[in-house]
């Protein structure tokens, strides 16, 4: 019973952690316990793998579907200009 609420706990503690893990979050970055200790519970917990695999699986998808849909060059330039009028003449 112990045993199980001491794996719960972790596995808590670990999901809290994960995404500032594979993001290496400059903002929030874990120090070197918690890294340690997130990549020893990542070697004995299936679930928290799984997670991780999931959460990477995830990244590459966005990677991969925003590489195939780039925003249209000509409405990122009208945006710019529109940006630049806004902040050199103010609003009209």
């Amino acid at each position: 019973m112990m045993s199980n609420l001491r794996t719960m706990l972790t596995c808590r503690w670990a999901a809290r952690r994960v995404q500032r893990y594979l993001d290496s979050d400059p903002a929030a970055p874990l120090d070197a316990a918690e890294a340690h200790r997130l990549q020893a519970h990542l070697a004995e917990c299936a679930r928290c793998t799984r997670r991780v695999e999931e959460y990477r699986a995830l990244g590459q998808a966005l990677r991969d579907w925003s590489a195939q849909h780039a925003p249209d060059p000509a409405r990122v330039a009208r945006l710019h200009e529109q940006a630049e009028r806004l902040i050199t003449q103010g609003p009209e």
